[in-house]
């Protein structure tokens, strides 16, 4: 079994355990909670190699993780999810669990993720506008993880999925220029 695979199957367990009705935690605390341990993993090179050693006992390893949770004020799932990964030795892995894992729960919540790529920063109202647009146009809540590329002139480029939708400048200018070459 592949990383992806082997990560999909611990991201699948969590998504499986918040999504079930009666919960105490929501889906999305449960990404959020996934999310801040993995910052407080990248933020110390000295954090991230007391629990990547093997060097270091598994008992050693969970107190330090108890700590930082206690520290983030994570939940007990989330803890008992960090522990499996732990005891399991797959916590090397927790980037990649945390993207599936988000990816996972977006898809069970009727969520798609659009990755938008503007000219410049969009304000709150444009990014509304944009998702609602982009709500329409593929029939799912949109998620934009929003970036911006100067060289786009103006507009953006969304994808969702394999679905490219592109209205920028550069696009429609590339566009005419393909329309006029082939009338010529």
């Amino acid at each position: 079994m592949t990383q992806t695979g082997i990560a999909a199957r611990y991201a699948d367990a969590l998504a499986d355990v918040v999504t079930a009705s009666g919960s105490p935690v929501a889906p999305q605390g449960a990404v959020a909670e996934v999310r801040s341990f993995e910052a407080a993993i990248n933020s110390s090179s000295d954090l991230r190699n007391v629990l990547m050693s093997p060097a270091v006992s598994i008992s050693r390893k969970k107190t330090v993780v108890t700590r930082i949770v206690k520290a983030l004020e994570l939940s007990r799932i989330t803890q008992n999810f960090l522990f499996v990964l732990i005891d399991h030795r797959r916590i090397g892995g927790l980037a990649e669990i945390s993207q599936i894992l988000e990816q996972t729960v977006d898809q069970r919540l009727g969520f798609a993720t659009a990755q938008v790529v503007a000219a410049r920063q969009l304000t709150e109202p444009q990014q509304a506008a944009l998702a609602a647009e982009l709500q329409r146009l593929a029939g799912k809540k949109i998620r934009l993880r929003v970036a911006v590329d100067e060289a786009l002139i103006g507009g953006a480029v969304a994808r969702i999925g394999s679905t490219v939708y592109d209205g920028s400048v550069r696009g429609r200018l590339q566009a005419l220029e393909r329309r006029l070459s082939a009338e010529t």
